[in-house]
């Protein structure tokens, strides 16, 4: 097949991008698929050279403008068949706002939330207790924040500068797992175990640091088949396509929370969905073939 793979884009997760479309490139080429790549940051114009030209895309891209739903609008204007959630579905998952009333509608358990403001933030309830302030839109723990000690809460409110309206969370302790799902199946779960002292965050989500483990050592069979039947819910509900990755806390008595989905999920040598595929007995360039064959059938 060939394959046109679209990588970098304009958002604050571009390296990242850049680093998930490289591997895919390469999985694919050894896979035995014909490989273009183009980057949306040059004008999304530039899509259209390649009507025709290619049988299918994949838009590797994270954040703002590869994952919002936006750059799956002008893949349907050109009428492209791509990898992943269409514009609609991208478009609820982007804004955790909305996706977390969707879960609650639903009756899956995700933590307490509300979106704050600059002024508003100084008077919601959740700060009363241990909470994690994090963008609506966005990826890769870029600008979230867990504060642990309100007490001792001294983040730079300067954050509202950047964004104008933030989403505030009660912050769940326990155990923190992902599952990915390939087509509507999920596949094994890993536990992320963040440096001890130390928060999963942007640093070290990439640095190797975090330990993550497949299968998991502080999370019984019983619930990890538990949280892998929530992610294909949560999968499905999202009207997620091809391939997704839910995250999870579960509390020391086992409540299992729902805390985001992603639709475009890392796909580096270090990030989860391969690290999972690979358990599950899917090398990169298996998973890749796979999902052409799911995005041709779409």
């Amino acid at each position: 097949m060939k394959v046109l793979v679209l990588l970098g884009g304009t958002s604050n997760e571009r390296e990242v991008s850049l680093r998930s479309g490289k591997a895919v490139e390469d999985a694919l080429k050894t896979a035995g698929h014909s490989v273009s790549t183009y980057d949306p940051a040059d004008g999304v114009e530039g899509l259209s050279q390649f009507v025709g030209e290619v049988d299918c895309v994949f838009p590797i891209l994270h954040g703002a403008g590869g994952e919002d739903g936006s750059i799956q609008k002008e893949l349907e204007k050109r009428n492209f068949k791509y990898l992943g959630s269409d514009s609609k579905a991208s478009k609820l998952y982007f804004n955790k706002d909305k996706f977390k009333e969707l879960l609650n509608e639903s009756g899956i358990l995700t933590p307490k939330w509300e979106v704050v403001d600059k002024e508003s933030v100084k008077t919601s309830r959740l700060i009363k207790n241990a909470y994690v302030l994090k963008p609506i839109g966005g990826g890769s723990t870029i600008d979230a924040f867990i504060v642990r000690d309100p007490q001792m809460d001294s983040h730079d409110r300067g954050i509202f500068n950047k964004y104008e309206r933030m989403l505030l969370e009660e912050l769940i302790e326990g155990d923190e797992v992902t599952v990915p799902v390939l087509g509507n199946k999920s596949l094994p779960v890993i536990e992320i175990i963040p440096p001890k002292g130390r928060e999963f965050d942007y640093e070290n989500k990439y640095n190797g640091a975090t330990q993550e483990l497949c299968p998991p050592k502080n999370v019984s069979s019983e619930l990890q088949l538990e949280v892998q039947k929530i992610a294909e819910n949560v999968h499905q509900l999202a009207k997620a396509r091809h391939l997704s990755r839910s995250d999870f806390m579960i509390n020391p008595s086992g409540k299992i929370y729902a805390l985001e989905l992603n639709t475009i999920p890392g796909l580096t040598d270090q990030s989860l969905f391969p690290k999972s595929a690979g358990v599950a007995g899917l090398t990169m360039p298996a998973l890749v073939n796979k999902l052409v064959k799911m995005t041709m059938q779409t």
